[in-house]
C-alpha cells in the first residue's frame, strides 16, 4: 500500500508561511521583552522570575498566546485537507489562507490596543478553521 505523499502544494506553501508567522510572534516577543529588561536577561536562566511589565510587551505576549492557541487546529486541519487529497471546492484552501490572513491583521490591533475590530478579526479567523472543517467533512 501506497503512502499518500504531499509535495510542494499551495497546503505546504501556506503551512510554511505559517510557520514564518509563528516565528515572528515568537522573536517580536523576545525582542521587546529584551528591551525592556536587557540582554543579561534574556541571556540568563530568568530564575528570578523577573517578568516584563511595559504594555507593548505583554500585548505582544498575550497576541502570541492567542496564536499559538488556534496554530494547532489550524495545522492538523490543513494537513487534514492536504492528506486527503485536497478539496474539490477549495474552501480547505480558502480557509487556511482566510486565517492565515486574519491572523497577520490581528497581530498590530491587539499591538495598538484596538478592540471589537480586534475581536471581529479573531472571528473572521475561526470562519477560515471552520471552512476547513467543511472541506475535510465534505
Amino acid at each position: 500500500m501506497e503512502m499518500p505523499g504531499v509535495t510542494a502544494t499551495p497546503y505546504m506553501t501556506l503551512l510554511a508561511l505559517s510557520v514564518v508567522l509563528l516565528v515572528f510572534h515568537i522573536l517580536l516577543q523576545g525582542v521587546l521583552s529584551t528591551r525592556e529588561l536587557g540582554s543579561t536577561w534574556n541571556a540568563g536562566p530568568r530564575d528570578e522570575g523577573l517578568e516584563p511589565q511595559g504594555r507593548l510587551t505583554g500585548r505582544a505576549a498575550r497576541a502570541s498566546r492567542n496564536f499559538q492557541e488556534t496554530y494547532p487546529a489550524f495545522v492538523g486541519l490543513l494537513l487534514g485537507v492536504a492528506f486527503a487529497g485536497g478539496d474539490a471546492s477549495g474552501w480547505g484552501l480558502i480557509g487556511g489562507w482566510v486565517w492565515f490572513v486574519a491572523r497577520i491583521v490581528y497581530l498590530p490591533l491587539y499591538l495598538a490596543g484596538i478592540p471589537y475590530f480586534r475581536s471581529f478579526v479573531w472571528l473572521i479567523s475561526m470562519a477560515g478553521l471552520l471552512a476547513m472543517i467543511i472541506a475535510i467533512l465534505r
